[in-house]
């Protein structure tokens, strides 16, 4: 944890925040062992970061003052990530990777290759998306959270929402044996699509490059969707 978060919740005026997660108290007494009057990075959900000072501490909340918090945080990718829904234990390492590396813009695709049973996962509730939201924002030092819808069905997708996505944006489908390296190093809007594990199905890379998607690779080698997600949006930043 590279920042305390502060949710909406903890603010009690504009100069004091009480935490009372047991998680975040674990970590300053655990990691930090974090004292009265030392002063940490703190951050607000979707607001300004900076040092704060522990005013209080106890085994049960721990009192900051926030006053001095007036940084902004770093520059979002300027990337919509579009990711076939992998499986529960991946799709949390990926959020968290994702919103790491700065992705604000998140849909999470059904494909043929999706298990149904992946959009039965308890991994989909909205309070488990955002607490792996929040750690890729305390990894990377960073505040603002990324918005993440669900998109159930791939033809509705491609046929009514693809469009309107792409009339702003770059789009580039990553798969296997695509004719052009992923490119890097991006500044425009760009929207990256991310197959599951066993890639699409032909059909699926055909609809996804008649909406106007470019096919881009990582080269010869097969990788996990963790991997690939990762590696891609490394080269794009």
């Amino acid at each position: 944890m590279n920042l305390i978060l502060l949710s909406p919740e903890d603010l009690e005026t504009g100069q004091l925040a009480r935490v009372r997660d047991p998680r975040r108290l674990a970590h300053l007494r655990d990691v930090h062992r974090a004292r009265v009057g030392d002063t940490l990075t703190l951050g607000i959900e979707n607001g300004l970061l900076g040092r704060g000072t522990l005013l209080e501490h106890r085994d049960d909340e721990a009192l900051f003052d926030v006053s001095g918090l007036g940084e902004a945080p770093p520059p979002a990718l300027p990337v919509h990530l579009v990711l076939a829904l992998p499986r529960p234990r991946m799709l949390a390492r990926s959020l968290e990777h994702a919103t790491a590396l700065g992705v604000k813009s998140l849909t999470l695709l059904n494909t043929r290759r999706v298990e149904k049973s992946y959009w039965q996962s308890p991994e989909l509730g909205a309070d488990k998306i955002h607490r792996h939201l929040v750690l890729g924002l305390e990894q990377a030092r960073d505040t603002r959270l990324p918005e993440v819808t669900l998109a159930k069905g791939f033809r509705p997708f491609v046929e009514d929402h693809l469009p309107e996505l792409l009339a702003s944006r770059r789009g580039l489908v990553a798969h296997p044996g695509m004719p052009e390296a992923c490119p890097r190093g991006v500044d425009e809007p760009t929207l990256l699509v991310v197959g599951p594990e066993g890639g699409f199905i032909p059909w699926e890379v055909d609809k996804l490059l008649e909406a106007g998607c470019q096919g881009v690779h990582l080269g010869p080698r097969i990788l996990r969707v963790e991997t690939a997600v990762t590696a891609l949006l490394a080269r794009l930043a």
